[in-house]
C-alpha cells in the first residue's frame, strides 16, 4: 500500500471511531413523573427535586431526562398516564402522593418507585416496613397525619371557646383518610370538640360540604391532608373566607393563598430529599435497600391578614414559634 493511501485511510478511521463511540453511548436515565395536579402548582417542588438531583450529579436535559404527565386533578386519568409512562421503560417513577403511588404500584412491580406520602406507608400497603421497604417502592414520609394532635391543639389555642369542628376528608384517598380519621379521633379525646366528618372528592362536593357546615353552624374547619385538596386549595380557602370559617391545613400552600394557618412537613424540602433518592437509584441503589425517610423539616405558617379579617387574635404562643407570619 502506498504511503499516501495509508495516511488517507488512517485519517478516515480517526474520524469514524468517535462517531461509532457516540452511537454506542448509553441512553440518559429517564425519570417518569406522573402527577395528579397541574404543572403550575408544582413549580417550586420541581425546582427542589431538581436541586436534589443536582446534589447527586444529575441535571435535567444534560445527563438525565424527566417525562412529565399531568392529570389536572382528575383521578380517573391517573391509570392511563402511568401506563403510558411505564411503556417508556423509565429508570424510576416519581409518585407524589398516595393515589399516584398506589396506581404506580399496581402498574409495575419491577420499575423503582419513589413516593411522598403524609400517612403511614406501611398501613397504606406501599412498603413492608419503614426500615426495610421490600419490593420496588420507597420514599419520604411527611408524617402529616401523625401531626393531627398538634394541629387540633393549635386550633383549640386559637379558638378556646369553639365546640363544633368540621373535618373535611377525601374519600378517594382511602388509606390516608382512614389514618387521618383514626388520628383525629384519638387526638380529640383530650380536646372535646364535637366533630362532624365531611367527605368530598370534587369541586361540587366541596361546595355542598361548605353549605352544610354553615347550616350546622360549625365553629371551625380541619382540612385533612390530601393531594387533591392541595390542588383545590384556592377553592377551599375562598369558601372558608366567604363563610368566615377559621380553618387549619397541613401545608403552607394553603396559608400562602389566604388560609388561616398550616402546620406540617416542609414539602419543598421533601422533594429535594426525593431528588437525592432518585440520584442514588440512578447510581444503582435498590428501593428495598433505601429506608423510608422522614421529612426533616416541619413548619407553622400563620396568615395574619386572614386572622384580622376573621377578627381572631392569634395567641402570642403560636406567633412566637411560627416559621412565617404572612402580614
Amino acid at each position: 500500500m502506498r504511503r499516501r493511501e495509508f495516511i488517507t485511510l488512517l485519517g478516515g478511521a480517526a474520524v469514524a471511531w468517535p462517531t461509532a463511540a457516540r452511537a454506542q453511548d448509553p441512553p440518559k436515565p429517564l425519570i417518569a413523573l406522573p402527577d395528579l395536579r397541574s404543572p403550575v402548582l408544582m413549580g417550586n417542588r420541581l425546582d427542589q427535586f431538581r436541586q436534589g438531583l443536582k446534589e447527586m450529579g444529575y441535571v435535567e436535559g444534560d445527563n438525565v431526562t424527566i417525562a412529565y404527565r399531568w392529570a389536572e386533578n382528575r383521578m380517573d386519568r391517573l391509570p392511563g398516564l402511568i401506563s403510558d409512562l411505564v411503556g417508556l421503560k423509565p429508570t424510576l417513577i416519581l409518585a407524589g402522593g398516595p393515589p399516584v403511588a398506589t396506581a404506580a404500584k399496581a402498574a409495575t412491580s419491577t420499575i423503582p418507585i419513589l413516593f411522598l406520602v403524609a400517612g403511614d406507608p406501611v398501613k397504606m400497603g406501599l412498603v413492608a416496613s419503614l426500615a426495610r421497604p421490600g419490593g420496588n417502592l420507597t420514599g419520604i414520609n411527611l408524617f402529616n397525619a401523625e401531626l393531627t394532635t398538634k394541629r387540633l391543639g393549635m386550633l383549640r389555642e386559637v379558638l378556646p371557646h369553639a365546640t363544633r369542628v368540621a373535618v373535611l376528608v377525601n374519600p378517594d384517598d382511602a388509606g390516608n383518610t382512614a389514618a387521618s380519621l383514626r388520628d383525629i379521633e384519638v387526638a380529640n379525646r383530650a380536646l372535646g370538640f364535637q366533630l362532624e366528618i365531611f367527605r368530598a372528592n370534587s369541586g361540587s362536593e366541596i361546595d355542598t360540604a361548605f353549605t352544610t357546615m354553615v347550616r350546622q353552624r360549625q365553629d371551625a374547619l380541619f382540612v385533612a391532608s390530601s393531594i387533591y385538596f392541595t390542588g383545590q386549595r384556592v377553592q377551599l380557602v375562598q369558601l372558608a373566607a366567604f363563610h368566615r370559617l377559621p380553618a387549619t391545613y397541613s401545608q403552607r400552600e394553603f396559608a400562602e393563598v389566604g388560609g388561616l394557618m398550616s402546620y406540617g412537613g416542609d414539602v419543598g424540602d421533601a422533594y429535594r430529599q426525593l431528588g437525592v433518592y432518585a440520584g442514588r437509584i440512578i447510581k444503582g441503589a435498590k428501593p428495598q435497600d433505601l429506608p423510608v425517610a422522614q421529612a426533616t423539616k416541619l413548619e407553622l405558617v400563620i396568615n395574619a391578614k386572614t386572622a384580622k379579617m376573621l377578627d381572631i387574635a392569634m395567641p402570642s404562643t403560636l406567633l412566637s414559634i411560627a416559621d412565617e407570619v404572612i402580614e
